[in-house]
C-alpha cells in the first residue's frame, strides 16, 4: 500500500531520466519476467510487513520501486498511452533538429509502439504519411504502367523494363524513408540501420530516374546512353557507399548529405547539354521535354535546400513543430518531383511510339 502511494508521488518524476534509461528497463523487464509469480508472493509479504514509508526503506528496495516506475511506463509505451516530450529531454541520439521544440515521440523499444505511433500527432507524423502515401501512389501507377497493353509500346519487355526501373527507384525510396520515420525512435541502432537505408533510397530514385530518360533521350544513340548510364550508376554507388558510414547520419552533416545527393543529381548536367546540342533548343524542349525534367530539377533542389537549411522552422521556433517543417516539406517535393518526372517520361515514351523504331541519321531520340 505504502509502494503504491509513493509510487503516485513520483509520477511527475523527469521523462528526460525515464526516456534515457528506457532501454535499461527493457531488458530488467525481460529479466524479471522468469521469476515474477515467486518474487510477487515475497514482494507483497515484504510490503505488508513493513509500515515504514518509501523515504525509510534501503536504497535497494528504493532502487527496485524506481524500477518498478519506469516498468510501468514501458508498458504504457506500448500500449500507445504515451506522450510527446519537448526536444530537449530527448537522449543524444534523438536529436536532430533543434528548432522543433516540441511534440516529439519519446525512445520507444517496441515496434509495435513504433507503427502504431503512425496514427499519433508529433513531428513526425506528416514525414511518415507523405512518403506512406506517396509510396502507394507510386505502386499502384507502376503496376497499371506495367500491365498496359504491349501494343502501346514499341519494344514492350524493353520499354517496361526500363521504365519500371524508375518505378522500383522511387518506391524504394519511399518505403525505407517512412519506415525510417516511423521506427527512428526504437533505438539507437535500429535509427542507424534504417538512416542508412533512408539515404540509400534516395541514391536509387535517382539512379532509377535516369534509366528511362537516357533510354528514350538518347534511343537512336546506344553507346553514349551506355556510357551515360554506366557513370550514373558508378556515381550513385559511391554515394550508397558514403551513407553507410555513421558520421553521415549526424546533424553536422546535414549539409553534406544534401550536398551528396544534389550533386548526384546534377550529373546529369552533361548529357542534358550533349542532348540539346544534338536536338536544337525547340525540339529539346518541346518533344524531349526538357522543361518537365527541369521542373523536376527545381523541385528536388528547392526541396534539398529547404531541408539544409532548416526553413522554415529556424525562422519560427516552436511554430513549425508538427506541420509544415523543413523535412516535411522536402518529402512533399520529392513526391512532386518524382510524379513530374514520370509525366515527362511518359511523354517521352509517347514520341517514341508515335515515330516507331525508326531513327534519323542526326538526333539522339
Amino acid at each position: 500500500m505504502d509502494s503504491r502511494s509513493s509510487q503516485e508521488q513520483r509520477k511527475g518524476a523527469g521523462a528526460g531520466r525515464v526516456t534515457q534509461e528506457l532501454h535499461t528497463v527493457l531488458r530488467r523487464t525481460e529479466e524479471d519476467a522468469t521469476g515474477s509469480d515467486g518474487g510477487e508472493e515475497d514482494e507483497k509479504e515484504e510490503e505488508r510487513s513493513s509500515d515504514e514509508g518509501f523515504m525509510g526503506m534501503t536504497p535497494l528496495l528504493q532502487a527496485h520501486h524506481a524500477m518498478e516506475k519506469m516498468e510501468e511506463f514501458v508498458h504504457k509505451v506500448w500500449e500507445g498511452r504515451w506522450r510527446v516530450i519537448p526536444h530537449d529531454v530527448l537522449p543524444d541520439w534523438l536529436k536532430d533538429n533543434d528548432f522543433l521544440l516540441h511534440g516529439h515521440r519519446p525512445p520507444m523499444p517496441s515496434f509495435r509502439a513504433c507503427f502504431k505511433s503512425i496514427f499519433r500527432i508529433h513531428t513526425e507524423t506528416g514525414n511518415i504519411w507523405t512518403h506512406l502515401l506517396g509510396c502507394l501512389f507510386f505502386l499502384c501507377l507502376g503496376l497499371m504502367y506495367m500491365f498496359r497493353p504491349n501494343m502501346s509500346f514499341v519494344a514492350p519487355v524493353q520499354e517496361k523494363v526500363v521504365i519500371g526501373m524508375f518505378f522500383l527507384g522511387a518506391i524504394l525510396c519511399l518505403s525505407f524513408s517512412w519506415l525510417f520515420h516511423t521506427v527512428y525512435c526504437h533505438s539507437e541502432g535500429v535509427s542507424r540501420v534504417f538512416s542508412k537505408l533512408d539515404y540509400s533510397g534516395i541514391a536509387f530514385l535517382i539512379m532509377g530516374s535516369f534509366v528511362p530518360w537516357l533510354y528514350y533521350s538518347f534511343y537512336c544513340s546506344p553507346q553514349p546512353c551506355f556510357i551515360y548510364l554506366i557513370v550514373v550508376c558508378i556515381l550513385g554507388l559511391a554515394a550508397i557507399t558514403v551513407s553507410q558510414c555513421d558520421f553521415f547520419a549526424t546533424p553536422q552533416y546535414r549539409g553534406v548529405r544534401a550536398g551528396v545527393f544534389v550533386g548526384l543529381g546534377l550529373s546529369g548536367v552533361v548529357p542534358t547539354l550533349h542532348f540539346v546540342i544534338s536536338e536544337g533548343l525547340i525540339r529539346a524542349t518541346t518533344i524531349g521535354q526538357m522543361g518537365w525534367l527541369l521542373l523536376m530539377a527545381m523541385l528536388y533542389i528547392t526541396g534539398a535546400c529547404l531541408y539544409a537549411a532548416r526553413i522554415p522552422e529556424r525562422f519560427f521556433p516552436g511554430k513549425c513543430d508538427i506541420w509544415f517543417h523543413s523535412h516535411q516539406l522536402f518529402h512533399i517535393l520529392v513526391v512532386a518531383g518524382a510524379f513530374v518526372h514520370f509525366h515527362g517520361v511518359s511523354n517521352l515514351q509517347e514520341f517514341r511510339y508515335t515515330a516507331g523504331a525508326g531513327c534519323a541519321e542526326d538526333g539522339t531520340l
